[in-house]
């Protein structure tokens, strides 16, 4: 026997709670899919910039003038001048010793060399890395003589 002050929920009131929970819930599922989904996307522009920047260190870090006065190294391992790089296409990123680095061979890398408009003397280097997705990161630097 119940008592006056005891009430219990009715079926109706279950039935809403649990629509609403249900409603709430695939909401939050919605939100949380759709940020999973892109969270991919951060990593693999990170690792793209990561790429650009290493390139571009590694051609910044070369002379501004040919030391040996030979124009026309073949092999990224021959290059020792800033120019040398003009042109270089990395299908697949590599380290500076030429070598690919398997599991970076989605991004494409490509690098432009040419006197700078801006700075008198200097060199412009462009940097530009293709990652899956089409997505582009592309990072300039300039060389000064």
């Amino acid at each position: 026997m119940r008592g006056r002050g005891e009430r219990g929920a009715t079926l109706i009131e279950l039935v809403i709670s649990i629509v609403v929970i249900a409603i709430a819930a695939s909401a939050v599922l919605g939100v949380l899919s759709g940020t999973v989904g892109r969270s991919a996307d951060a990593m693999v522009m990170s690792q793209a910039v990561s790429i650009a920047e290493a390139y571009l260190e590694e051609i910044s870090l070369k002379p501004f003038a040919d030391p040996d006065a030979i124009d026309g190294e073949t092999t990224r391992l021959a290059f020792d001048d800033v120019n040398d790089y003009n042109g270089l296409v990395d299908d697949g990123a590599r380290d500076q010793f030429d070598v690919e680095l398997a599991p970076l061979e989605q991004y494409m890398v490509t690098v432009v060399v040419t006197p700078s408009a801006a700075l008198a003397g200097a060199e412009r280097i462009d940097v530009r890395v293709t990652y899956p997705g089409n997505g582009v990161v592309a990072l300039t630097g300039y060389k000064l003589p």
